[in-house]
């Protein structure tokens, strides 16, 4: 299943304190880049935020789970990429400071 164009959308809005960025789809999912590098993406309606070994802690406690997918030989797990946790859609103020967190991650990587 691929994201949803409304969901899209609504994420794009959220986005909007970011400044600039560039987006697109890709693999069946969907891309946030803030200059050259991918911070966020969107893979069956569920955000997905970048993160380093120090940010990775975070979503860990919280029990968040990374992106994973099927294949032939089982389930991979990205760790690259956890979920965001449902709350910060509730508090965009928060949903940014994490935005801004998986930025530098993407760039530190």
């Amino acid at each position: 299943m691929s994201a949803s164009p409304e969901f899209i959308d609504y994420i794009r809005e959220l986005f909007l304190p970011l400044g600039e960025l560039k987006d697109g789809q890709f693999f069946g999912g969907f891309a946030f880049k803030c200059g050259s590098k991918q911070f966020a993406m969107i893979m069956d309606n569920t955000l997905y935020f970048c993160v380093d070994a120090q940010s990775r802690l975070k979503y860990e406690r919280l029990g968040l789970e990374p992106f994973s997918y099927a294949t032939k030989k089982g389930r991979v797990q990205v760790k690259k990429y956890y979920a965001a946790p449902a709350e910060l859609f509730e508090d965009p103020e928060q949903l940014i400071e994490w935005a801004n967190e998986a930025i530098n991650a993407a760039y530190s990587a």
